[in-house]
């Protein structure tokens, strides 16, 4: 668990600044959850529904406890490797949190299962947390981003 990098304070506020015209309602999907703190503020801003994925059983037994702390409703817990359920889920989202482990491309990995099996609106945005230098996939359209470090960060949609 020492590779967890919880979304910086700064970062997140500009994050959600983005998303307040179209957090309210929609359903995400919060794919190597973590901490969840993305999925569980975007709980707290109106998004109607949260599907967590988290390999870690400790850090999914954690998220469901803060779940049932916060009292927040419209969430799905998923313990799982994140491609594994990715592969089997045909859901729908309308935003994506991907703050997936470095070094690996799971971004790209990500991104191509998302669209292969059609889990995607054509207004989805995805949100990408990566370290510099990291190339994203072609086929995304950044919409905003920032820096903060050492880490790139940015709202984007896939474009066909």
């Amino acid at each position: 668990m020492e590779s967890l990098r919880p979304t910086p304070d700064r970062v997140r506020e500009t994050l959600f600044n983005w998303l307040q015209p179209v957090i309210s309602g929609a359903y995400c999907l919060d794919l190597y959850a973590g901490t969840g703190v993305l999925g569980l503020e975007a709980v707290s801003r109106g998004a109607a529904g949260v599907v967590f994925v988290e390999q870690n059983q400790l850090l999914a037994k954690q998220l469901q406890q803060n779940v049932e702390t916060l009292g927040a409703t419209g969430v799905c817990i998923e313990q799982s490797d994140a491609l594994t359920w990715l592969r089997h889920t045909r859901q729908k989202f309308d935003l994506v949190f991907l703050d997936p482990p470095y070094g690996q491309g799971l971004i790209e990995k990500s991104c191509m299962l998302l669209r292969k099996n059609e889990c995607l609106h054509s207004h989805t945005l995805i949100y990408i947390e990566e370290e510099q230098g990291i190339q994203i996939p072609s086929y995304l359209k950044i919409k905003k981003q920032g820096v903060a470090g050492q880490v790139n960060y940015m709202l984007a949609q896939i474009s066909d």
